[in-house]
């Protein structure tokens, strides 16, 4: 049995991205179109059973018209080859207000053959070419959908993140009684795991995360865990395998350097036992490409266009087609001899590109009368709120909120 999963597809990110007049479509729509297209062309040519896609197929809880009917017509084009679709709802599918209908719940209230989309904790026994297989899913789920407001009433985050993590852990356990071993097993889950890397979706967080520990979704009841959510693909485990696909195309230039894909999951039907016959494989795509180009121009250089131009004429190739954005230091008082209509000239190659300059200027080391050199970041927000006279009650809650930043910019 061959199954790909991918998740996080994200249609409606269109940053860096312009109107083609011909089709009134944003390019970069058309970037994330192109290689959700390679993945349903792998499918249909190489006998898929199942295609499990792990949560958030938009941007934004409200797509446009054009992103769905675009994500219609290729859901369309598996449902037509035979190949059944498994689809999760992710945080970015979920809509603003409760009781409406998801963004992807269209298919299942048109009753779309092969099309299965979960919207709730459920366990689905998908009937494929190759046998039965089942899916447990952990959609993305509301605090309230977990947890009452008398339950919450009090606690911080911590407290009822754990809270929450028994919840989930609850329905899993619900989850596994249901499933018969004989049968492949998959759990499709949109969640923060706990030790994963994030990836662009700190960017794009809508409110607080909760996270699940990875032993919870680790359970050997499960041949393959695959997760969504988390836009950097990775392997937190492999008995069982337990897989970010990441996202499909890069998002922005928290991607950068990345490689994006899916997963090819192959479960030998033969063997019996959970967790001995499963193996995976990546598959990359042609996405877009970023690239940071940093340059520090040194003190007192007579030509600084030249060492400009000729590193991005070295870096020619990497330029083309790509979405750059370039960074100059240049120490105060050089400002003039840069030329900018000559450096986008050098970049007119680029997909898109924005330039930058960081004017290096003597550091301070003062604030007012006294030093800052040495003391901590909220040691120095102190001083400064004290040099301002800011009321202590407001002193306070900015103090509380810059604790928060540098404590997760630690713990990061």
């Amino acid at each position: 049995m061959k199954i790909v999963h991918f998740a996080d597809l994200h249609l409606g990110v269109e940053n860096y991205g312009h109107i083609d007049p011909a089709t009134g479509m944003n390019s970069r729509l058309r970037d994330t179109l192109n290689v959700f297209d390679e993945l349903i062309e792998f499918t249909v040519n190489n006998d898929i059973d199942l295609v499990l896609f792990s949560g958030d197929a938009y941007k934004n809880r409200e797509p446009s018209q054009t992103q769905q009917r675009e994500l219609a017509k290729r859901i369309n084009r598996l449902s037509e080859a035979n190949v059944p679709v498994f689809m999760l709802i992710g945080n970015h599918d979920l809509p603003n207000a409760m009781g409406r209908a998801t963004s992807t719940e269209i298919f299942s209230t048109l009753a779309v053959k092969n099309i299965y989309v979960a919207t709730k904790p459920d366990v689905f026994s998908i009937h494929t070419k190759h046998g039965t297989v089942q899916v447990a899913a952990l959609p993305w789920l509301r605090r309230s959908a977990l947890l009452s407001r008398e339950e919450t009433r009090s606690l911080n985050f911590e407290q009822i993140n754990q809270k929450m993590q028994q919840s989930l852990a609850g329905i899993l356990d619900d989850h596994i009684k249901k499933l018969r071993p004989e049968l492949p097993s998959i759990l499709s889950a949109h969640v923060w795991v706990a030790g994963a890397t994030a990836g662009t979706e700190k960017t794009m967080t809508i409110g607080q995360e909760h996270t699940l520990l990875l032993s919870t979704v680790a359970n050997p009841a499960f041949d393959y865990v695959a997760l969504g959510h988390i836009h950097k693909g990775q392997v937190l485990t492999e008995h069982p395998p337990v897989i970010y696909s990441g996202s499909l195309d890069r998002l922005d230039f928290g991607d950068e350097g990345q490689e994006k894909g899916f997963y090819i999951i192959e479960i030998d039907t033969a063997q019996k036992k959970p967790g001995a016959r499963t193996s995976f494989t990546f598959h990359p795509v042609a996405a877009k490409k970023f690239l940071t180009i940093d340059i520090e121009l040194p003190q007192g250089e007579p030509e600084p266009m030249r060492l400009i131009l000729n590193e991005l004429g070295d870096k020619a190739a990497d330029i083309e087609g790509a979405i750059v954005r370039m960074r100059i230091g240049v120490p105060a008082g050089m400002e003039s001899l840069l030329n900018d209509t000559a450096i986008k000239a050098a970049l007119q190659t680029a997909y898109a590109f924005t330039l930058s300059r960081d004017i290096q200027r003597e550091a301070r080391t003062r604030l007012g009368t006294r030093s800052i050199e040495g003391l901590q970041p909220l040691d120095v927000l102190n001083i400064w709120l004290e040099s301002k006279k800011i009321p202590a009650e407001r002193a306070e809650i900015i103090t509380r909120y810059a604790k928060q930043l540098t404590d997760s910019e630690e713990s990061a």
